[in-house]
């Protein structure tokens, strides 16, 4: 987890955010609305790992495209403090253009927000390359010559070149095998750490969660409905809704290390 001290000002605050998207026509022309948020409150400090949990379709991604204001209706206030803002998905296959090499995927941002030439932007590239664990050799190399795993530290990698303050990783591990999983994790500790980044972690494994963030919040039906410290939360969660997904989870062998 990153260090308490470095948790200052809040880098985000959402207040009674609600998202709706159009759902099946009624009678008489009319459009019946879905509301995929509802009322969401909550507040993110520079430096924290929040994670997001619950099951599929409680309005976990909604939150993200909302931060990065790719929805539409919606209601509320998103105050965020940088607009330096990325996002790594669940699949890093379909987030990388297929017929390009990674050096030209990696140098794309460099060469839309800076005036960086050519030999500064493959220094900055190849510099990524090695801070995301990966051998200089990948950079010729096409999107389907790598590995999962590696295509991850790829996405994470163009992500980071865009030097963001807020990171939203939505799923990033779950399409990966659990040694993999558990690369990429120490991978985001360290970047975390090393850069002071904010990471928004979206995710249904509350095992990794434990180990992964500083605070996390439980979602239903669109709503936080319970947040925490991890080791508080883990402990004595207050709601049967979280008493599931903790007992769904399997974590009874977490319990010891609570004393």
């Amino acid at each position: 987890m990153s260090q308490e001290n470095t948790l200052n000002e809040y880098i985000l605050s959402v207040s009674d955010l609600v998202v709706s998207y159009p759902a099946k026509r009624l009678s008489f022309g009319r459009k019946q609305e879905k509301k995929v948020l509802d009322g969401v409150t909550f507040q993110m400090k520079e430096g924290e790992i929040l994670g997001l949990a619950g099951e599929s379709g409680c309005g976990k991604t909604t939150i993200a495209r909302a931060v990065l204001h790719l929805v539409g209706q919606k209601s509320g206030t998103i105050d965020c403090k940088t607009d330096k803002v990325q996002m790594v998905f669940q699949d890093p296959y379909s987030s990388l253009n297929p017929a390009k090499t990674i050096s030209w995927i990696l140098q794309e941002p460099l060469k839309l927000n800076t005036k960086d030439d050519a030999e500064t932007r493959l220094k900055k590239v190849m510099d990524m390359v090695d801070q995301v664990g990966l051998e200089p050799s990948v950079l010729d190399k096409k999107p389907s010559e790598l590995s999962g795993g590696m295509r991850q530290r790829v996405c994470i990698g163009l992500a980071l070149m865009q030097n963001p303050k807020l990171l939203i990783a939505d799923e990033p591990v779950s399409a990966l095998d659990v040694t993999i999983q558990a690369q990429i994790l120490e991978l985001l500790r360290d970047i975390q750490k090393k850069n002071n980044i904010s990471i928004i972690f979206i995710s249904h494994d509350l095992r990794t969660m434990y180990h992964f963030c500083d605070r996390i919040l439980i979602m239903r039906e669109g709503k936080i409905i319970e947040q925490g410290a991890p080791e508080v939360m883990y402990r004595k969660p207050k709601e049967d809704y979280t008493k599931l997904l903790l007992a769904s989870a399997d974590l009874g062998n977490l319990s010891d290390s609570f004393g």
